[in-house]
């Protein structure tokens, strides 16, 4: 049995006159699906129902064949029903113009009779080629355009895990989040997570700091405030409960705001609705609300610093983003997506990473947590000449916390601590495993001969 040959696509013929719609029929039937129409609105039902690729249709269509308004309102609806979709108009000689006017309503291209059939299947394969690249473009332009997601969320650790899992599955959800966690933890980065990957990802993503904004602006941010409200309130202005309409509105920090905007946004989490300053008409909103605070809010409550009734408002799914430093295994994979980053921000070549730094990085208690580690990992891509990022530029502070290997190497300089850590390392490796230099050497992604010359260094 022989094989079929694999179609281009799907083509439709739209004319009334069969003896055209057979001559383009068979000049592509050997390279696509072809379709046909006789009217515009058989050919419009036909664009609904398939996956058309090109349209190739006279202007003259029925009732109407008398001038070339239906062939129009048929480029037109075709392309506004499908917006990749290409369309080749066929047209007589005299009638020049014409194609001119389509192309301009939004035709590819056109070809006069009587026809060719090699011109024909040229054309069509441009236009079908064109579409391909058009619908390939909007993806890429919906991707870039799309917040990353969970994707942006960079561990293996199981404490990281479990925070992930749970976020993933309320994520689907309209459920209120309270995230807590210490400052450079990523609450706001999983914030944006969350929204992403919601049924409102298409719809506004509003973040405001609360510990950001003074007492006195801070109602009118929330909740907009109309003309004359106050002195330079020269015209109205909506909040950020409205702007956030139809998406997310993330309130960071909120266990800075005052007792007083606290019972104000109890009424709004219960009723999704309120008042502008200095405004009488009830406005409602549906907005998905996500909080963090780097406080303990419970702890916060029980010194009546926050008001309980908010507190289980907000503590619908409870979210607690641990600290780096109770995330060391991670701590590699998030250099190396930093390096990456960096890299590609500042032009640079995309580094490797000394396995020295990385011990130095694992061994910190990193109180600015993923922030104060991209810091950190910016800086030496930006400062570092070498392929490599290594201990040149990193804080003393850092090499400080690295524990001594033995009492015979005076650590207190940046040779003596990168000296220690050289002599850590390797002894670590030859340890696991079991004496085996070329194992070693491997492990530590170095050379023989480097690590034999190392061993005879520090006369291990």
């Amino acid at each position: 049995m022989t094989e079929q040959p694999q179609v281009k696509g799907t083509v439709l013929i739209v004319d009334d006159d069969d003896a055209i719609r057979s001559g383009l029929y068979w000049a592509l039937t050997s390279e696509y699906r072809v379709l046909q129409a006789s009217s515009r609105e058989e050919a419009c039902d036909l664009v609904d129902e398939q996956n058309i690729d090109v349209v190739v249709t006279d202007l003259h269509l029925p009732p109407r064949v008398d001038d070339i308004a239906e062939g129009l309102a048929l480029i037109e609806a075709a392309r506004a029903q499908d917006p990749p979709l290409q369309v080749v108009v066929i047209t007589g000689s005299d009638a020049r113009r014409a194609s001119l006017e389509a192309v301009r309503r939004g035709a590819y291209g056109f070809f006069e009779k009587p026809l060719d059939p090699d011109e024909v299947l040229h054309i069509v394969d441009q236009a079908a080629r064109l579409r391909k690249l058009e619908i390939e473009n909007r993806r890429l332009r919906n991707q870039l355009g799309r917040a990353p997601g969970f994707s942006n969320l960079s561990g293996t650790s199981q404490a990281l895990e479990n925070v992930l899992k749970q976020a993933r599955s309320v994520a689907t959800t309209t459920a209120t989040v309270l995230v807590t966690g210490e400052n450079g933890t990523g609450k706001e980065m999983l914030a944006r997570a969350i929204h992403a990957e919601s049924a409102r990802s298409s719809g506004p993503f509003v973040a405001v700091s609360c510990a950001a904004l003074p007492e006195t602006l801070i109602e009118s941010e929330l909740f907009g405030h109309e003309k004359g409200a106050f002195t330079n309130a020269t015209q109205s202005r909506k909040g950020r409960f409205e702007l956030a309409d139809g998406g997310t509105l993330f309130l960071d920090e909120i266990g800075e705001l005052s007792q007083t905007i606290q019972v104000k946004l109890l009424r709004v989490l219960q009723e999704r609705a309120f008042e502008r300053v200095g405004g009488t008409k009830t406005l409602t909103v549906d907005i998905r609300l996500i909080a963090a605070s780097n406080r303990d809010l419970e702890k916060e409550v029980e010194e009546s610093r926050f008001r309980q009734d908010l507190f289980y408002r907000l503590n619908v799914v409870p979210l607690a983003l641990p600290p780096l430093r109770e995330r060391q295994d991670d701590i590699p994979l998030l250099a190396a997506h930093f390096a990456e980053k960096a890299a590609n921000k500042h032009d640079r070549p995309t580094p490797q990473i000394d396995p020295i730094l990385l011990e130095v990085l694992q061994d910190y208690e990193w109180p600015g947590n993923v922030r104060e580690l991209e810091n950190l990992i910016e800086r030496l891509v930006v400062l570092e000449r070498s392929p490599t990022l290594g201990l040149e530029f990193v804080p003393e502070k850092m090499l400080r916390s690295v524990p001594p290997v033995d009492g015979s190497i005076d650590e207190s300089s940046l040779e003596g601590a990168v000296v220690a850590l050289k002599r850590r390392m390797i002894v670590n490796a030859l340890n696991a495993e079991n004496g085996n230099k070329v194992a070693t050497a491997k492990r530590l992604g170095i050379s023989r001969s480097y690590l034999h010359r190392l061993i005879n260094e520090f006369d291990l």
